[in-house]
């Protein structure tokens, strides 16, 4: 597959353009190294495969990938899956780091805020 598809959407696993996978999250994709899921995810989220991610199943998911913001050359992304706000970054070593999983959105906000916390998660993980 060429890196013009990848810009343009198009999911190795699929043949049709995916909506979910914004270019941003695509090129990071390739370079990722391991799936590292943190304590407070694992609260969070016991039941969440890490492979809807991963693997851009995006049939299980109804948004993927919807970058938020870089926090100290940290990518910060977020995915709803079955009404679970996921957020998970993408750090400086190439790993994808599950942080936290929210029902309510505005937990969600409220975490995306406390950059302080997040970057502790990223250097624990």
């Amino acid at each position: 597959m060429t890196s013009e598809s990848n810009t343009a959407g198009i999911c190795p696993s699929m043949t049709y353009r995916c909506v979910n996978c914004r270019s941003h999250y695509q090129n990071a994709r390739q370079k990722i190294r391991e799936v590292v899921i943190s304590s407070h995810f694992q609260r969070d989220a016991p039941d969440f495969n890490p492979e809807i991610i991963t693997d851009c199943q995006h049939q299980n998911s109804s948004i993927l990938h919807k970058y938020e913001e870089a926090i100290e050359g940290n990518a910060i992304y977020r995915a709803l899956s079955k009404g679970r706000h996921i957020v998970y970054a993408l750090d400086k070593k190439n790993r994808l780091i599950l942080l936290r999983a929210f029902r309510s959105f505005k937990e969600y906000e409220k975490f995306l805020n406390n950059k302080k916390q997040i970057l502790e998660i990223i250097q624990t993980a």
